[in-house]
């Protein structure tokens, strides 16, 4: 497993990191979850994200790698807990860390994020947010002094507000999800450079789209839902004709579409059984693509270079009839969402 220099940190890590989302009661079992993070300290990946709002993921992260004696880089983040959570509350965000590092079984943390400061109603972090500052930035200067952290970071999802908050130079590492990947490409135009230019360290979350990505869905395409835009339903056919034309699987091209982006340090895939991350070892060993494939991805991107009001950040590929409009409120549930 190859490792890059994650930015300022000067921390050397793995191209694929291992997202621990699903390392939790949101996925198999404890004993799939450890075979699956034995599976990749024993291939090479060396960095391991999770999170409070990840259900129970850092105390189950915490038992597998309790015992692991391999160097490894973990993050988590502040965020959700505890419940209520008021994140103007300097205390609470403390208790946060206090409670991670006891489930993590560790007595420090590589990379603190803040977890999603940019998504609308999520967590209101900050008390002056043209400053970028709240409660939740002398907690991180306090810990990262202590010594009980070593890099700060911020999680998000957005594109222009998450530039603003690394404008602060607040923070050493970015996680930036659902923006860069093999079609949707809006890091691209403010994230990505604002990290170059102040040297901070770049993971890439949500490469797949959460599942979005992870297979195809000819036939729901063709079939077009009602949130789906033409220009994303041309920008699929094209996408799915091209690797007709490759005889590529669709998890390979997007796997080493991300390693190929030289503006960032280690990819998170979020795998849930040993032969997931198997697989996505084997993909990204073959190495970057080649240029004329990044030439023809750029140009199936290009058809869609922002995306679509009714799309949801969570594409509902597999469930079109349950989707009725913008956001995701009640994707999953069947129950339409009314007028107000």
């Amino acid at each position: 497993m190859r490792t890059r220099i994650l930015g300022k940190t000067g921390i050397a890590v793995s191209e694929l990191g291992f997202g621990s989302l699903f390392t939790s009661s949101l996925g198999p079992g404890f004993d799939d979850s450890k075979r699956a993070v034995h599976k990749a300290i024993d291939l090479g990946i060396n960095f391991f994200d999770t999170a409070p709002a990840y259900a129970n993921s850092e105390e189950i992260l915490g038992k597998i790698i309790a015992d692991v004696k391999t160097p490894i880089v973990l993050s988590t983040k502040l965020g959700g807990r505890p419940q209520p959570f008021d994140p103007q509350n300097k205390t609470q965000l403390l208790e946060s860390v206090t409670q991670s590092l006891k489930l993590l079984h560790r007595e420090v943390i590589d990379i603190l994020f803040v977890h999603e400061p940019d998504r609308p109603l999520q967590y209101h972090l900050w008390s002056d947010p043209e400053a970028v500052y709240g409660p939740v930035i002398d907690v991180l200067n306090q810990l990262k002094q202590a010594g009980v952290i070593r890099f700060t970071g911020l999680g998000g999802t957005t594109m222009a507000e998450m530039a603003h908050l690394m404008r602060s130079d607040r923070f050493d590492v970015v996680l930036t999800a659902f923006n860069y990947s093999a079609l949707f490409r809006e890091a691209t135009h403010e994230v990505l450079p604002e990290a170059k230019s102040r040297n901070m360290g770049v993971m890439l979350g949500s490469v797949l789209q959460q599942g979005g990505l992870g297979r195809r869905y000819d036939d729901v395409v063709r079939a077009k839902p009602a949130w789906l835009s033409n220009a994303r339903q041309q920008q699929f056919l094209a996408f799915y004709q091209f690797l007709d034309e490759l005889g590529m699987s669709i998890v390979e091209l997007c796997l080493r579409f991300a390693i190929s982006c030289n503006d960032a340090q280690s990819v998170l895939i979020g795998p849930k059984t040993a032969k997931q991350v198997e697989d996505s070892v084997n993909a990204v060993a073959k190495g970057p693509l080649p240029a004329d494939v990044m030439r023809r991805l750029d140009a199936i991107a290009a058809l869609v270079p922002f995306r679509p009001f009714e799309e949801p950040m969570i594409l509902p590929l597999n469930r079109p009839r349950e989707y009725y409009g913008p956001g995701m409120a009640n994707v999953g549930t069947g129950v339409k969402v009314g007028k107000l």
